[in-house]
């Protein structure tokens, strides 16, 4: 892990700071309401939410959500002052590590076709594009 930064869960203090960084890594869209989302994760009792700080700054969050099947990662953030720093692999790392524990078989995730410097930091960590459909459906609309 990086040396200088700290890796804890999620509080509910970190609200306002988290959703900055969603926002400022571009992150947020219109039809998702990142405080919605916040509190449904906060019901998942399997998976976890972290947060990253240098000293009392958050620069970084990752969810990490396991099905029983496959596992999933939503909302990694590094800040942009951060990127390239390796926080976002650690994180990656540590999600997987977590998944392993619970001995969970693969993760998947979504990933924006234009996004290419994501595309490009996850191939680089050995993820590649699955022969599957993304497939959704918006259940509980958040306006």
């Amino acid at each position: 892990m990086t040396n200088s930064i700290n890796i804890s869960d999620f509080d509910i203090r970190d609200t306002e700071a988290v959703v900055a960084l969603w926002q400022n890594c571009g992150l947020t869209r219109p039809w998702n309401d990142p405080y919605k989302d916040i509190q449904r994760k906060l019901t998942d009792t399997t998976g976890a939410f972290w947060v990253g700080r240098i000293g009392s700054e958050i620069v970084a969050s990752i969810m990490i959500g396991y099905d029983g099947h496959r596992g999933s990662i939503n909302y990694l953030a590094v800040a942009p002052d951060h990127a390239g720093s390796g926080i976002g692999r650690d994180l990656m790392a540590r999600a997987e590590a977590f998944l392993i524990e619970l001995e969970c078989p693969k993760v998947a995730f979504c990933v924006r076709r234009d996004n290419a410097p994501v595309l490009a930091f996850y191939d680089h960590l050995g993820y590649g594009i699955d022969d599957v459909y993304a497939l959704g459906k918006r259940l509980i609309p958040d306006d």
